[in-house]
């Protein structure tokens, strides 16, 4: 079976747009949550948000500004940083084997709520011309694809939360079975628009401010936790056959070995427990890796009350007696949820914890809870010598799945 390994990554987030900034912030516990600055929050109950850093203008060309919704910029800035770092540039006859597999949960939301005030609030019949290309999920696909001249396999994933880390586990299938040679994985999403964040406020998952510090509003596994923040941004890999990589000299920073994705086919919002830790029991065997193997696990991690329980009892019915010692934290609590865009990014954080061998804290973490009762990693960051990990994201449906990755 060909191996699969990560040779490049980009990112776009609350908390840095290199991977470097990106991981330093996660170990100085600084937060990306703050008042919401993209449109006016006055009528939000918690009007905060993990925007990113992220000014468009400053990487794509008028043509590409007005082509493309915030949600697929990102992608491409992401994309054209994953490809550097990884040092491939396509020749002509590799193009048809190196595609595109992102995850969207929201696609163009931006677009879509310029597009309705536009009709409803200001009476206007004549839209924005590009409003289909801009608002379609699958345009983060294409608009990479195009950039980076990707005519392999490429597709759009959306499976709300679990998006990208499906698109991951997908792409790793996709060049295991010989489809593709290289893919550029991953996902991103810029839901932070008022709809959206009124839909999420009705559902009364939102996080309120810490005795008015927005910073540390989530705070995951935590006893006092309350809620999620919603964020942006966008996480891409390269993905790469092992070979093909070694051939051509590249960094490698882990192989992604395994890949579990089920259904609770259950509740359409409320976890199970059966469905994540049968996720995380297929990505291990998968990896062919017994759960001792396991030195760092990336939690879903949202900070709500029933989640957080629920994943905490999946990992322990997944990995057994392993689940006494091994390290589980949610970087959420300082780049918030960052929807589509969170598997990727949360495996980007997995792999640069085996790489320096530091894992970042829980942050925010105040009081134990006792159904969460694993090792959080409260305080600081942690040393480790692990040589794998688990990134979990699991979604609204019921839709669930696990990466395992290790050092090669």
């Amino acid at each position: 079976m060909r191996r699969v390994v990560v040779t490049g990554m980009g990112i776009v987030s609350p908390l840095g747009n290199t991977p470097e900034e990106f991981f330093h912030a996660l170990i100085e516990k600084k937060s990306g949550v703050r008042r919401i600055t993209a449109f006016d929050a006055s009528r939000l109950a918690a009007p905060i948000a993990a925007e990113a850093a992220f000014n468009a203008t400053e990487h794509l060309s008028a043509k590409e500004l007005d082509l493309y919704d915030r949600f697929a910029q990102m992608a491409v800035v992401a994309s054209r940083a994953a490809l550097r770092d990884s040092g491939f540039v396509p020749r002509d006859a590799e193009r048809a084997r190196f595609g595109v597999y992102l995850g969207s949960a929201y696609g163009g939301a931006v677009t879509y709520d310029a597009s309705y005030y536009a009709l409803y609030g200001q009476g206007n019949d004549r839209l924005h011309p590009l409003s289909i290309p801009r608002l379609m999920h699958n345009a983060s696909t294409s608009a990479v694809a195009t950039d980076a001249g990707a005519q392999g396999p490429s597709l759009l994933i959306s499976t709300a939360c679990a998006s990208s880390a499906h698109a991951i586990g997908e792409a790793l299938h996709a060049i295991r079975s010989g489809r593709a040679d290289r893919i550029l994985a991953g996902g991103s999403d810029a839901p932070v628009t008022l709809p959206v964040m009124l839909c999420w406020q009705a559902m009364r998952v939102l996080a309120a401010p810490s005795n008015g510090n927005a910073s540390s509003a989530c705070r995951p596994f935590s006893a006092d936790r309350c809620g999620l923040v919603v964020g942006e941004g966008a996480g891409i890999l390269v993905l790469e056959e092992y070979e093909a990589a070694r051939a051509r000299g590249a960094h490698i920073y882990v192989e992604v070995a395994g890949y579990g994705a089920t259904s609770d086919a259950a509740h359409i919002t409320h976890p199970s427990v059966a469905g994540p830790a049968e996720a995380m029991r297929l990505a291990l065997a998968d990896a062919k890796l017994p759960a001792e193997s396991i030195g760092y696990i990336n939690a879903h991690g949202t900070g709500t009350k029933v989640n957080d329980a629920v994943e905490t009892r999946a990992i322990r019915e997944a990995i057994g007696s392993a689940a006494e010692s091994v390290p589980v934290t949610s970087t959420k609590a300082l780049h918030g949820h960052l929807m589509g865009a969170a598997g990727a990014v949360e495996l980007i954080a997995a792999i640069l914890a085996l790489a320096n061998g530091v894992i970042p804290p829980t942050a925010h973490y105040t009081a134990a809870d006792p159904e969460c009762n694993l090792d959080y990693v409260p305080g600081d960051a942690r040393e480790t010598k692990a040589q794998a990990a688990l990134s979990n994201s699991f979604a609204f449906g019921g839709l669930n799945a696990s990466l395992a990755v290790r050092k090669v």
